[in-house]
């Protein structure tokens, strides 16, 4: 048993170091990864909120496969989307009923989301977090519910020395009801609030930020997005000296490569995507790295919220070669939303034909300098000065670097 139990923690630390395991056990909430290299995708570890929430011991979960959490009231379709996610390898959030060690069920918001191998895009851990959801308040009708919580809690007195006077059988009767009364109420769908799907990107965020930081020991950097940088084009460093200049929030796209992907993103763009302060608790969280936004199609940050009527329009737009300027609601790394102004635009080369296109982002609920300008000429003038730098340098063949 112990050679199966370092033969799974080899999983974690031939990748992140011998040290992850520890830094893992040191973060709060309920997650576990698992390998879907080895035989049956097993459970490579499980954190102690996840023995906490589920009663399982952590040692009996390592080795199995989590669908040990489903049961007979278990959604098939739920279930179906979570086995779709991991055979296409994207992220997912599903509010699904699991089970219990004793087998008592209870509603979860599941978060899963591959873990990648910056280099090459493969999979090498799937990470699943699960949030517990609250059941809503149960009132009875013209009953304030408070006074209906006080008016069970004096019929639960009521009928205990009646129930002790009578037998016990009678007491193991009305223990059986109230079982079944909670299973039920248990079973009855729920849905996740906002805060519990900010709650499961927080801490997926952490897991992340562990995960990638001790994989710089071994070489092995890992993300939380496949960077696969086979195929995308290297910037010349003229042209990356040229847009470094350009301190607006924005991204340069490939139309002409596979899912448009992203070949260029500014320092006020990665800036964008994290949050100085959370809450009342003052605290830090980091945008992506450049290197998780490389190789990425823009709409990594779209989410739950983001209006699939604009995004079509924006597709329209670039099909036929156009500009266009929209309101989108869009999500940054720790999971927070924010009104995007979005500003997007084809960059022609010196010959005329698209060479790229620009995506000019604005947060339009942070304060901003615009030096007398409104916020779409603003923009206007970030799309200006990367036409000048591909334009200029398109005509001596320097947008690319040699090797190339």
């Amino acid at each position: 048993m112990e050679g199966e139990e370092r033969r799974l923690a080899a999983s974690l630390t031939a990748r992140y170091s011998e040290w992850v395991l520890e830094e893992l056990d040191e973060l709060r909430g309920s997650f576990l990864l698992t390998d879907p290299a080895m035989p049956g995708h097993p459970i490579v570890y499980a954190s102690r909120g996840l023995a906490s929430l589920t009663g399982y011991p952590r040692r009996e979960l390592l080795g199995r496969n989590a669908r040990l959490f489903q049961g007979a009231a278990t959604d098939r379709a739920a279930v179906s989307g979570v086995r779709e996610a991991v055979r296409t390898q994207r992220a997912h959030q599903v509010a699904i009923l699991n089970y219990r060690r004793d087998g008592s069920p209870h509603w979860v918001l599941l978060h899963l989301a591959p873990v990648f191998h910056a280099a090459d895009g493969r999979v090498l851990h799937f990470l699943a977090v699960q949030v517990p959801i609250a059941a809503a308040p149960r009132r009875h009708p013209g009953r304030p519910a408070a006074f209906a919580a006080c008016r069970e809690e004096a019929r639960g007195e009521e009928e205990l020395p009646c129930a002790s006077h009578v037998g016990e059988v009678f007491v193991d009767i009305d223990k059986r009801g109230m079982e079944t009364r909670r299973r039920l109420e248990a079973e009855e769908p729920r849905i996740a609030s906002v805060c519990d799907k900010e709650m499961a990107l927080s801490t997926a965020n952490k897991i992340f930020s562990t995960l990638n930081r001790y994989s710089k020991l071994t070489g092995l950097v890992v993300c939380e997005r496949r960077c696969d940088s086979v195929g995308i084009p290297a910037l010349s460093s003229s042209l990356n000296l040229s847009l470094g200049r350009i301190k607006q929030s924005f991204v340069l796209t490939d139309r002409h490569l596979p899912d448009m992907p992203i070949v260029y993103a500014s320092d006020a763009f990665l800036s964008l995507t994290g949050k100085d302060f959370c809450c009342s608790n003052h605290l830090t969280y980091p945008g992506y790295s450049r290197e998780e936004i490389l190789g990425c199609n823009c709409r990594f940050l779209n989410g739950p919220g983001t209006s699939a009527e604009v995004l079509e329009e924006i597709n329209q737009h670039i099909c036929l070669e156009e500009a266009c300027t929209v309101h989108l609601l869009n999500y940054r790394k720790d999971g927070s939303t924010f009104r995007d102004l979005l500003h997007v635009s084809p960059i022609r080369n010196s010959s005329g034909k698209v060479a790229f296109h620009v995506w000019v982002h604005l947060d339009e609920s942070a304060k901003h300098d615009f030096s007398g300008l409104t916020p779409e000429v603003w923009q206007l003038g970030a799309v200006g000065a990367v036409r000048v730098a591909v334009r200029s340098l398109s005509a001596s063949g320097s947008l690319l670097r040699p090797s190339q």
